[in-house]
């Protein structure tokens, strides 16, 4: 008898944003796995469960023991951060068994439990920049050529959409964020908004408001746990907090609102 797969996003690390559905399908589970810092999230509700951990990088060979496991008969929850149908292993999971002939209806039981993604908790962190139209942006070219990620963003820049920025450097990947911070500047002023996240909810966090002229200077902000969010043209600052106007002011009178 076949067991079941939980693909689990455990959410920015705080159990305090981990949905319901996330513990229960865990305390569920016999079977852990995931990458070696997502699986720490989660320490103290795994205790007792066979725990596989990996190092990053092992992604195809998380996703085929996850997938034997539970062919096997276990209940497996491969955890991630965030949500793991953003930029995680739900992706994965689903072209392996699109590959080996699984049937959905009448196969091994999958379950994605979604999770709250960066772009959700460092938005609420510093304000309502998400509040219009938005595109989401990984600066990692591991795996996505380079030039496909600058006709992204360039695409995203004369749009005039609100842009969220994962893994926007690391060691060896300085010179991603600069490029795209050059090209942004050919279609907004040097003024917009810029909040950049590192380790949202979690002990480490750190926050810094700037603005695109001068985002460079905090690049010991950047790293694989941070998030840049860029304004738009409409995006402001009041108080150190980025407000993306949804646009009620033209048919509403907000003066009047009670403080």
């Amino acid at each position: 008898m076949e067991g079941k797969l939980y693909i689990v996003g455990v959410g920015p690390g705080s159990h305090d944003h981990m949905t319901f559905r996330a513990k229960q399908v865990i305390e569920e589970s016999d079977t852990i796995v995931g990458y070696d810092t997502y699986v720490s999230l989660v320490e103290d509700l795994i205790k007792g469960k066979e725990i596989h951990r990996y190092a990053m990088t092992q992604e195809v060979e998380r996703a085929k023991q996850c997938i034997d496991l539970a062919r096997e008969g276990r209940i497996v929850s491969l955890v991630s951060s965030g949500d793991p149908g953003i930029y995680g292993m739900a992706g994965l999971i689903y072209e392996i068994l699109a590959e080996s002939g699984w049937e959905p209806d009448n196969g091994l039981y999958v379950e994605i439990v979604p999770g709250v993604s960066a772009l959700n908790s460092c938005a609420s962190l510093v304000g309502s920049p998400l509040m219009t139209d938005f595109a989401v942006v990984s600066m990692s070219d591991l795996l996505v050529p380079w030039d496909i990620i600058v006709k992204r963003v360039e695409a995203a820049a004369q749009g005039d959409y609100v842009i969220v920025i994962y893994n926007p450097a690391s060691k060896k990947r300085i010179h991603q964020l600069q490029d795209t911070r050059k090209l942004l500047l050919k279609y907004r002023k040097p003024t917009t908004p810029v909040a950049i996240i590192k380790g949202a909810y979690r002990d480490s966090q750190t926050i810094v408001m700037t603005d695109l002229e001068n985002m460079e200077k905090y690049s010991d902000q950047l790293g694989m746990i941070s998030t840049v969010i860029i304004g738009n043209s409409s995006t402001y600052n009041f108080k150190n907090l980025m407000i993306n106007p949804r646009g009620y002011t033209s048919k509403y009178n907000l003066e009047s609102t009670p403080a």
